[in-house]
């Protein structure tokens, strides 16, 4: 428990979000909310200090827990951190997780005093992954299903073998489409958010950082993974009283819908632009493309706007060194989703002034992380070890400035 109150520390000192909008400087971080109504900054400063508040089991945290407190993997509404990594396991295939009735799908880090420690079950698949950005993630839930199924279509014939396509999921029973979803013939919908991209919507996505990362139950999900265990069939498990109200797990909601956009640093600079025009010679906009455009929202900061989040929403095959023998949806184990590239030059700034870049931090470095990158990527991580140490340097500078 002293690692976990050392990261308590140093992310509550890191949270540029408990500024106030006039303090903030986009240019040099990320935090604050899009343009919003006097009511609706009231509400978002209410899901503000909810995110970054941290739970006690007298407010219902555990018995078996990853984190205290949403801020405390998502310093600065930024990636997470090798000390709050998270532990999915159970699920090999595309035919669901056989061992939630033994904690699945996340493993508690820590637990509460009396309580035996989590183990993974014998037999069971299992992966590490880094809390994603959170800035920026409202736009991204309003993108049309129409767009990524249209990007989908656009890798039919690319020559390098990219073949990206959504991760499609079933949804939980308390879990609404999102307005516009398209629905498959099975049933399923489009996922985008998480590294395999198999959550459908913000809202099920703070459900299950809540319930899976805190042990905390909700109305979208009642049941407390621990009540889960030695159940032969989980679903008969009792559902409990939700531990944290509608009115505070709304206000998270509209906290991460609303959050900004990163924005990029020095975009007038010549290596910068030098930079942004190798990104794209050398195919890495194929599946970080650049610009996306939402569609109607509730919120109208959100509504039609062009913004430029370096992804494609789809999940791609990144290859065996990828491959971590777990999975979520319909994606294979060695399929991710497209993680934006928005924020990256300002990681180090919330890991400690290292870099932990891919799903589980392998990656210490932008160069080292290309590298990586295999199978759809392939050719694209080929023609970056061949080009001239001008255009790699021009290219890293661009990376580091978004």
């Amino acid at each position: 428990m002293v690692v976990l109150s050392i990261v308590l520390a140093v992310t509550t000192f890191s949270a540029c979000s408990k500024l106030l909008p006039s303090m903030i400087d986009p240019s040099q971080g990320l935090c604050g909310p899009v343009s919003l109504s006097s009511a609706q900054t009231i509400f978002f400063s209410k899901g503000n200090d909810q995110f970054f508040a941290n739970r006690t089991a007298a407010t219902g945290l555990g018995p078996f827990f990853v984190a205290t407190g949403c801020g405390s993997c998502h310093s600065s509404d930024n990636r997470g951190h090798p000390f709050t990594i998270l532990t999915r396991f159970g699920q090999s295939d595309t035919t669901g997780n056989t061992f939630l009735n033994e904690g699945a799908p996340q493993l508690g880090t820590f637990n509460l005093p009396g309580y035996t420690p989590e183990q993974i079950p014998a037999g069971a698949s299992s992966t590490k992954l880094i809390a994603p950005i959170t800035a920026g993630v409202g736009f991204l839930e309003a993108v049309p299903d129409s767009e990524i199924l249209a990007l989908a279509a656009a890798n039919e014939n690319n020559p390098d073998g990219v073949r990206g396509h959504p991760n499609y999921n079933t949804l939980p029973a308390n879990i609404t489409p999102l307005n516009g979803a398209i629905q498959r013939s099975d049933g399923k919908y489009i996922c985008r958010f998480g590294r395999k991209g198999a959550v459908h919507s913000l809202i099920q996505q703070v459900a299950d950082a809540y319930n899976h990362d805190m042990g905390i139950t909700s109305s979208f999900l009642p049941y407390n993974p621990y009540n889960y265990l030695d159940q032969t069939d989980p679903a008969s498990a009792p559902p409990a009283a939700p531990e944290v109200t509608s009115d505070d797990f709304n206000s998270v909601v509209f906290y991460v819908t609303c959050l900004q956009t990163p924005v990029q640093r020095n975009p007038n600079d010549p290596t910068v632009q030098r930079g942004n025009l190798v990104f794209t010679q050398i195919g890495c906009g194929t599946c970080h493309q650049q610009t996306l455009t939402t569609g109607n929202s509730p919120i109208a900061a959100l509504a039609y706007q062009t913004f430029n989040p370096f992804t494609d929403l789809l999940v791609h095959d990144m290859g065996a060194g990828l491959d971590d023998g777990y999975t979520e949806g319909n994606a294979k184990t060695s399929e991710w989703r497209t993680a934006p590239l928005w924020g990256l030059g300002l990681a180090p700034q919330v890991q400690g002034g290292y870099t932990y870049l891919l799903h589980d931090g392998r990656a210490h470095s932008i160069e080292e992380a290309i590298r990586l990158h295999g199978g759809e990527a392939t050719a694209s991580a080929n023609r970056f070890n061949s080009l001239g140490q001008t255009d790699k340097n021009a290219l890293l500078t661009f990376l580091k400035s978004l």
